[in-house]
């Protein structure tokens, strides 16, 4: 009888120590980079869409954009692949997407209280260029934005909290950059979209 209940005690540390292994060893959360499909295309008349990034991380602290588990850089240029479209052709102009900064930083913020948390902001930035211009650049028209975020958290989160925090930012960022570029597009650039009525007055 004793028998018996060793071998089945020893069964249940076999099959823990198993589950234990296999939980250390489970895949990180994953997250999908974002996309813009499902809004319709800024059809703007000219021959082709640039995309230029004159963003290069440092990968060094305060910047932290290099650990974030969706890359700021890459998405502004998934939104102008698929927000921007370029409808004329044999026009002369072309536009450029210039990427200025996609950047995080790191701030820590220590305590003064003794029985509080140390904290971390998070700044994340993002400024772009949209520049529409003729082969010899003789005219050049231009809008800018530059979108924001800030997030703090407790500086003992542990990486997989923080990742979800950093997604919710980079989510949040876009929506901000996405209703501003319109907005600016709509106003400053009118005259290059297809089927646009705005008329700007200076």
């Amino acid at each position: 009888m004793l028998k018996k209940i060793f071998a089945a005690l020893a069964i249940c540390i076999t099959f823990s120590g198993c589950a234990g292994i296999q939980d250390d060893m489970a895949e990180p959360r994953r997250y999908e980079d974002l996309s813009f499909t499902d809004q319709a295309p800024i059809k703007l008349k000219v021959s082709k869409v640039e995309v230029v990034s004159e963003f290069s991380p440092s990968f060094k602290r305060p910047n932290v954009e290099h650990l974030f588990p969706i890359s700021i850089e890459k998405t502004a240029r998934i939104w102008a692949r698929d927000r921007l479209e370029a409808v004329d052709f044999s026009s002369n102009k072309i536009a450029k997407f210039i990427i200025k900064d996609a950047s995080v930083t790191e701030e820590p913020l220590d305590s003064k209280e003794v029985f509080t948390q140390d904290r971390v902001r998070y700044k994340a930035r993002l400024v772009v260029t949209l520049r529409v211009t003729d082969a010899d650049s003789l005219s050049v028209a231009e809008t800018s934005i530059e979108a924001w975020r800030e997030l703090t958290i407790n500086a003992n989160t542990d990486i997989d909290e923080k990742e979800r925090y950093w997604n919710g930012m980079v989510n949040k960022l876009f929506a901000e950059f996405n209703r501003s570029m319109e907005t600016n597009i709509d106003q400053y650039l009118n005259m290059y979209v297809e089927g646009s009525s705005h008329i700007q007055e200076y």
